[in-house]
């Protein structure tokens, strides 16, 4: 809420020329930082919904379901994590470029984010770990009393899991929303770009006073999100952390 020429010339100083609050309605409107904002919640929620889904239904298959091929795929799903993602970064784009077997092309589509960024391997061995202390006598007597292996995911599993999930809901949430590469790669189209590409690029084409709004602006979901769910978090974080021991 500063002038371009205070920010330049005293960075720390307080409002020299006073408090000019229509640095956010111009970084609003003139940059319109509010469609990239958009954007930007739409990845995030996405990525939120697809990764939590294949974190939660693959480590309820290999902790609770513990199918005889288990053990081999737990150790596949481990030996991705040795896997630096520069190095499937071509093999992502080709494949998004011609998805197989609907041979669809997704650049400039919000899926050529979301369905990249949901098998994350160490969201499902955190829920597989998780799930592995949850009493099996409980399992046991939803079996003896009838229910079938989706009424034990979602009325026994899902509710004893809320810390961690709450855990791997705001990671999840947080990498898609600051996550540059990809999106750059698969959305060219600057109506679709989120906050983490519009905002480097605004560096080298706005004023300083509308940059710095703009980053004002991108933070303020993060730290609400963090803010009304940290006693969550924090109690999943140790909860994980315990586990990981």
């Amino acid at each position: 809420m500063s002038t371009s020429q205070d920010v330049i010339r005293e960075p720390f100083g307080l409002w020299s020329s006073g408090i000019q609050w229509h640095n956010l309605s111009d970084a609003w409107n003139l940059v319109h930082i509010g469609r990239a904002l958009l954007n930007t919640v739409w990845i995030a929620l996405g990525s939120w919904f697809f990764g939590l889904l294949v974190a939660l239904t693959g480590g309820y298959a290999l902790s609770v379901l513990r199918p005889r091929y288990g053990p081999i795929v737990t150790g596949a799903v481990l030996a991705t994590l040795f896997v630096p993602g520069v190095v499937s970064l071509v093999a992502s784009y080709l494949i998004i470029l011609d998805v197989p077997i609907v041979e669809r092309n997704l650049i400039n589509t919000f899926w050529a984010v979301w369905l990249p960024a949901a098998p994350s391997a160490f969201n499902v061995l955190l829920m597989k770990r998780v799930f592995d202390r949850l009493p099996r006598d409980l399992f046991e007597a939803a079996k003896v009393d009838g229910a079938g292996p989706f009424r034990i995911f979602w009325s026994i599993v899902l509710p004893m899991s809320k810390p961690i999930i709450g855990v791997i809901s705001l990671l999840t949430i947080m990498a898609a929303w600051k996550e540059f590469l990809w999106p750059m790669l698969v959305l060219p189209d600057t109506e679709l770009q989120p906050l983490s590409v519009v905002l480097p690029r605004l560096e080298q084409t706005s004023e300083m006073s509308l940059l710095m709004a703009s980053l004002f602006i991108s933070v303020i979901i993060p730290v609400l999100l963090f803010l009304v769910f940290q006693r969550q978090f924090l109690r999943g974080a140790g909860q994980a952390g315990a586990l990981k021991g």
